[in-house]
């Protein structure tokens, strides 16, 4: 990886120009497409047309020039209007990460151009069973003067949103990461996620059949390759900045809802806005949004200079997965107590199918079991104690049994 300059930025207030009336239509409809399961294909067409997925390409290849801060605040934005959008677009940016620290070349421009005209990248690594604990079960082989991909994957978060789909893959016992064409030959997708949360991700299954692959498809190693990357860090922190857009609209949601209350108890304050518990129920929310968001965004800044520098030094990237690490556990900590909390506030009427106020609850937990959390705070204690070293990458799948000792 070579470093980069870094891009001409827009500021803060010119992006909320451009993309909050876009974040405020999409929350317009998030209730009706909870209920109905409608997938936001249509919001994330208006996305694309105002370059969302191009706002870190630089301004001389098309896009928004963003820096990672940038990116980081706007996703906590869009979170709060649809917290399945920002996971579903989780790889697109580690792609065009990925892009913007490569060597300059026509296959680097190539990629940043096709961003800023709207493409989006889905990913397809996990694999149901043995995964790649043991080894990919999904397979590269050559195939004449090209390759031939056959595999099932799962949890492909954000695949029938994308145009092309990053794939991890075995190729005679290395992993390689490579990129397939969304509608190419033998690409099945199917929207079978079935998890209580985070139910319009498109995380379902991915079938692989005799699908083409050419030399120029192939990436390089594949995701749990060793060593330290910006990646692990930067990853995670797309799931933090849903959570922390989850408490932003759960707060919000709530506030709504009780200023226009009425109906209270006998031994509470006529108002509920006026109920000095209700009122701290609401400052606990605040809060808690507040700190997620600003845990997220202290973390982007700290991949800003990481990946300002090309993501190399292993001191920094260190630095980075840790902070990463630690804001996973304290925002996970702020965000699923305010999404419980919230009840709180009202009778049984603010458990109404109509509400939905439940699906802020189910979204959290969700996206709080992937990378769970148990593991990550051993990593770090093990880490700061004994200086071992922190699992940037890492597999999920069934593992053969260990002999008992």
């Amino acid at each position: 990886m070579t470093s980069i300059e870094a891009p001409a930025t827009t500021s803060d207030a010119a992006l909320d120009a451009i993309f909050g009336p876009i974040f405020e239509r999409i929350a317009a409809g998030a209730v009706e497409r909870e209920i109905d399961r409608t997938l936001p294909h249509e919001q994330l067409d208006w996305l694309r047309a105002a370059g969302f997925g191009a706002l870190r390409v630089p301004v001389e290849f098309g896009g928004r020039g963003a820096t990672v801060r940038q990116l980081f605040r706007l996703l906590i934005d869009l979170a709060a209007a649809e917290s399945n959008l920002p996971q579903a677009l989780r790889v697109h940016y580690s792609f065009v990460e990925d892009q913007l620290l490569a060597a300059s070349g026509p296959t680097r421009e190539h990629w940043l151009r096709a961003v800023a005209a709207g493409a989006v990248v889905g990913n397809a690594t996990t694999e149901p069973g043995v995964g790649a604990v043991d080894r990919y079960r999904t397979r590269l082989t050559r195939d004449g003067a090209g390759w031939r991909l056959d595999g099932v994957k799962y949890y492909s978060t954000g695949t029938l949103y994308a145009d092309h789909i990053v794939v991890a893959a075995d190729r005679d016992g290395e992993r390689v990461a490579l990129l397939v064409d969304a509608e190419a030959a033998g690409v099945v997708r199917h929207d079978d996620w079935d998890g209580f949360g985070q139910r319009l991700t498109a995380s379902g299954t991915t079938e692989f059949a005799a699908v083409a692959v050419a030399d120029t498809d192939i990436l390089g190693p594949g995701y749990g390759a060793p060593g330290p990357t910006y990646a692990t860090s930067y990853l995670q922190l797309v799931q933090l900045a849903a959570l922390a857009g989850i408490a932003q609209r759960a707060e919000r949601d709530v506030r709504d809802w009780v200023s226009t209350r009425t109906r209270s108890f006998s031994h509470a304050a006529a108002i509920p806005r006026r109920d000095p518990l209700v009122q701290q129920v609401i400052g606990r929310l605040s809060a808690a949004a507040f700190a997620a968001r600003a845990v997220v965004l202290a973390v982007a800044e700290q991949l800003d200079e990481v990946l300002a520098h090309g993501a190399t030094d292993e001191t920094a990237l260190n630095a980075v997965e840790l902070a990463a690490a630690q804001a996973q556990l304290a925002v996970i900590d702020q965000v699923l107590p305010a999404t419980n909390l919230l009840f709180e506030v009202g009778g049984a009427s603010i458990v109404s199918e109509g509400l939905r106020l439940d699906r802020h609850w189910r979204n959290a937990r969700t996206l709080a079991v992937h990378n769970p959390a148990i593991q990550k705070a051993r990593a770090i204690g093990d880490h700061l104690l004994n200086g071992a070293a922190l699992p940037f990458g890492w597999s999920a799948g069934e593992r053969a049994a260990q002999a008992v000792r």
